[in-house]
């Protein structure tokens, strides 16, 4: 049994049913991370949550997993590579934790994809990117003159 405070739903708005959002890319934070043992026992991989952060999926969460270590050197190869490309895409090269690359805004790419196992349509992360910068372009003069008219 658990105590729950005196609970009240009435003052909070049910979770709908989370539906796999469209492919594309959303600007997101990575906001856990944690080291867990592979199902077999014989490594580990980094799981990551990833929450969007803006846009009409604003507030849904994506997860990743990278097998760092893994019996599999393919594996290992591939979830460091994609660790490289979350660093990058972060702007922090060479952490320590990995909790020094949570809360920073990145681009995750989301696929859509149907799992083998049930037949059902899951959402996967295929790439991360820096957020695009906002680069402001200098105003140029406003002239009524065309070019050709102007003194040189």
């Amino acid at each position: 049994m658990a105590n729950l405070n005196n609970f009240n739903a009435n003052q909070v708005e049910p979770t709908s049913d989370f539906e796999p959002i469209p492919a594309g890319k959303y600007l997101a934070i990575i906001t856990e991370s944690e080291l867990k043992p592979t199902k077999s026992g014989s490594g580990s991989y980094l799981q990551l949550t990833f929450q969007i952060i803006e846009g009409e999926y604003k507030g849904r969460f994506l997860w990743s997993r990278l097998n760092l270590h893994n019996a599999n050197a393919t594996a290992v190869q591939i979830a460091q590579a994609e660790l490289s490309a979350i660093c990058r895409a972060v702007g922090v090269l060479t952490p320590g934790d990995s909790v020094e690359l949570h809360n920073l805004p990145l681009v995750i790419t989301v696929k859509c994809r149907k799992r083998e196992d049930t037949g059902d349509i899951t959402n996967e992360i295929k790439g991360y990117a820096k957020p695009a910068a906002a680069t402001a372009q200098p105003q140029q003069a406003s002239h009524t003159t065309p070019p050709w008219r102007r003194p040189a």
